[in-house]
């Protein structure tokens, strides 16, 4: 009798952990081989594609790492904050020439000069968030369904009012953002609102709140193709299980 008390209890407290799991709350195993971020949270402030409102000084910079073959020696990071209303996102890189020709949202921005962030908020779903803004300002923010890797993207529908972005874009080291143009490096400040994730799950986070994440960015300068990720997938950049993780406090 004490045997089945004792296995009915271990059956609880596991199944108890994967309700955890599920709502993002659980913390990884301590060998995860994921990156994890601890996002601090922050009251709403106006993003101007320079990184320099005081709130930003709660963020600690996280920095991406090549994919394949050795590409230009561009370093490149990224920061995080959240609000009572939306995640804001702060992509910074150095650069040389600004690749960029398309001029018009929702276009193949991954194929010219872009940073790009995803968001999967609830593992129970394979249902994540994807975002890409280029250095001329134009922006790709789609839902993505993923079934073993079957995927694509759907735009979102009455984008406007407090379900659109704020983002803003900051070239540095040249004139105007150009095509061709010769700079040094660029950075995207961008506010993403949680009525924009809508009907995704285990939003809006709250303190303890867990989402799985990957930070991108693409580079094609002098026609070489060079990417970075925050967590290192293989392929495509449509990998969620291996994501990491942010941890909201």
């Amino acid at each position: 009798m004490v045997q089945q008390h004792r296995l009915a209890w271990l059956v609880l407290v596991s199944a108890f952990g994967s309700v955890l799991w599920a709502n993002g709350r659980q913390a990884p195993p301590a060998d995860s081989p994921f990156p994890v971020l601890r996002v601090a949270r922050s009251d709403d402030f106006t993003v101007d594609g320079t990184g320099r409102a005081p709130a930003w000084s709660k963020a600690e910079w996280q920095a991406l790492t090549p994919r394949g073959a050795p590409g230009p020696a561009h370093p490149t990071r990224f920061k995080m904050l959240y609000s009572s209303t939306g995640l804001y996102v702060l992509m910074d890189g150095e650069d040389r020439t600004l690749t960029a020709t398309f001029k018009e949202d929702f276009l193949d921005l991954w194929n010219e000069d872009v940073f790009e962030f995803f968001l999967w908020p609830d593992q129970r779903y394979p249902v994540y968030f994807e975002y890409e803004v280029s250095p001329l300002g134009f922006e790709l923010p789609i839902l993505v369904p993923n079934f073993g890797g079957q995927f694509y993207g759907w735009r979102p529908w009455h984008y406007e009012g407090a379900r659109k972005t704020r983002k803003a874009i900051a070239v540095r080291g040249g004139g105007p953002a150009t095509t061709g143009a010769s700079i040094t490096g660029w950075t995207a400040e961008v506010f993403l609102p949680y009525d924009l994730l809508k009907p995704l799950q285990n939003v809006p986070p709250q303190s303890g709140t867990r989402w799985r994440a990957n930070v991108y960015r693409m580079d094609y300068d002098g026609g070489r193709t060079a990417s970075w990720n925050w967590a290192p997938v293989r392929g495509t950049f449509h990998q969620p299980d291996k994501f990491g993780t942010l941890v909201f406090e």
